[in-house]
């Protein structure tokens, strides 16, 4: 028990900074950067690179992942990031029941608040795939949609030039692009990124911050 209070501890007075310097993207030029499909074995390597450029971004965990990385979600909670439900086992949601999603976010809601301590506000369907039952099932497990703007197809890509490249084209104010962190050519070009990214005068926030204290609301989805 006593361990289990100083680590809630530790992850509570760890993300306060990043709380207490929130950035008001009513005035300055942001960008979220958006990270799905983990946690992986690269992740560690992502969350140094974020940390070193002062960076925050918001990850989409599925379920069945944090149960086998446990310390690595801690990890991204603890850093300061944002954290989203990507459900329990990356099920395309639309040809499933109601019950079978409802699941598939219940579970997964369950398992990252007992690993974080952190429960989800918000949720991103594995490819994109949703409609409207999809979101309504949502509102009643408490999330809002994510989308995004922007996908580098980097699954697809696989080559961190061409992954580069297509990060910073996407780029622009308000911006959220997509990227996978179990996707390792991402991850070894992330430093590149960053760097440009910030010369370029981006802010890189979370999509809570980029929202701008409007959301994220059960049943509605952004971007």
């Amino acid at each position: 028990m006593v361990i289990h209070a100083l680590l809630a501890a530790s992850l509570a007075f760890t993300a306060l900074p990043a709380q207490a310097a929130a950035v008001d993207c009513a005035r300055v030029k942001c960008l979220a950067l958006t990270f799905d499909d983990g946690p992986g074995k690269h992740t560690p390597a992502l969350l140094k690179a974020l940390s070193k450029a002062g960076a925050k971004a918001t990850f989409f965990l599925v379920g069945k992942r944090v149960e086998e990385r446990p310390e690595v979600a801690r990890q991204i909670v603890a850093r300061g990031h944002a954290i989203g439900n990507h459900t329990y086992s990356h099920a395309s949601l639309p040809a499933h029941s109601d019950n079978e999603i409802l699941d598939e976010l219940k579970v997964t809601q369950e398992v990252i608040e007992d690993v974080t301590g952190r429960r989800p506000t918000m949720f991103r369907p594995p490819y994109g795939h949703t409609d409207e039952r999809v979101l309504a099932l949502a509102a009643q497990t408490e999330l809002a949609q994510i989308l995004w703007t922007d996908t580098t197809l980097d699954w697809s890509l696989r080559d961190t030039k061409k992954i580069k490249a297509t990060v910073l084209k996407s780029a622009r104010r308000d911006g959220v692009i997509l990227m996978h962190d179990v996707v390792p050519q991402t991850v070894q070009v992330m430093p590149e990124i960053l760097k440009e990214l910030k010369k370029r005068g981006y802010h890189l926030v979370t999509v809570p911050t980029m929202l701008r204290g409007k959301g994220p609301t059960p049943g509605e989805s952004y971007f």
